[in-house]
């Protein structure tokens, strides 16, 4: 690719080179078809609300919300349901107006509120769930800096309320490894370039290789911090959430794993836990009950 450039150099004028996959690609399409799922997650959610709240939830505030297609999914779910999401980024906010909000008809669109701030704002209504999806506060390093979301999120969800973020963790998460999932004409690509045991951030990418040859290398790029689930338990009870739960992903019974696998797949299937073996890599979610 670029290897005969300029070679025809006013030949041919008038036509243009094909565009390649990567050049033609929609990154935000592309995260929204690799990273999210929010029917599954929503499904989730509503079920450990309702067994902690004895009620349904209506409201819901989206952090880090990107392009809301969670909060879009999430109204569409039911018609009494309203969102909020919060984004810094105006360009993002705008396209996931236009490819999600939008298309899903006005009575959704009514019922969504994207707002360009900081999630770190108390200004906004109370709400019954507030989700920080995708790891999106790891982007907060210290200790002093995600105490103070935390006690935005915790004044944010009503008295009978929820909070909700993922965590992922394991021995692979402090590691420089490439983790890549096939799809029907591209590759996705996490990688994890550096990790720093002395303050446990880590600068990780996402890429995505075409059939064509192209790449769209750092579509996206993170600069987190590495945090552990006791830290996670001990920063939200300090910001006032009276209990914290913890829902570890099942494990696949051998007998439906592959056979040439060295390691068990997760079964989708999320349940309260207390005490497990630990793993090469695994996804958590922590719910925070006000």
């Amino acid at each position: 690719m670029g290897k005969h450039k300029g070679k025809h150099k006013g030949k041919h004028k008038g036509k243009h080179k094909r565009k390649t996959m990567a050049q033609r690609a929609d990154r935000h399409a592309l995260y929204q078809q690799t990273v999210q799922a929010p029917e599954a997650d929503i499904e989730f959610f509503e079920k450990i609300f309702e067994q902690h709240r004895g009620r349904k939830a209506l409201s819901l505030r989206e952090d880090f919300c990107g392009t809301a297609l969670f909060s879009t999914i999430w109204c569409q779910s039911d018609k009494n349901r309203t969102a909020l999401g919060i984004d810094l980024s105006k360009d993002t906010l705008d396209w996931g107006r236009e490819r999600n909000i939008e298309p899903a008809g006005v009575d959704v669109a009514n019922r969504v509120r994207l707002v360009c701030g900081d999630v770190r704002s108390n200004e906004y209504e109370q709400v019954d769930m507030t989700v920080a999806m995708n790891f999106s506060y790891c982007v907060f390093q210290t200790r002093k800096a995600l105490l103070e979301y935390f006690k935005v999120a915790r004044k944010g969800v009503k008295d009978d309320g929820m909070f909700v973020v993922e965590l992922y963790g394991g021995m692979e998460a402090i590691q420089e490894v490439e983790d890549e999932r096939e799809y029907d004409d591209f590759t996705y690509v996490w990688e994890q370039e550096k990790y720093n045991p002395i303050d446990h951030t880590t600068l990780c990418h996402i890429h995505y290789v075409f059939d064509d040859g192209s790449e769209l290398r750092k579509a996206f790029t993170y600069d987190w911090r590495v945090w552990t689930i006791a830290e996670l338990r001990e920063i939200m009870e300090e910001a006032g959430f009276s209990r914290v739960r913890v829902y570890w992903e099942e494990v696949e019974d051998e007998e439906d794993s592959d056979e040439d696998s060295d390691t068990l797949g997760g079964s989708g299937e999320y349940v309260e836990v207390e005490e497990v073996e630990n793993q090469e890599s695994w996804l958590v979610y922590i719910a925070a009950f006000a």
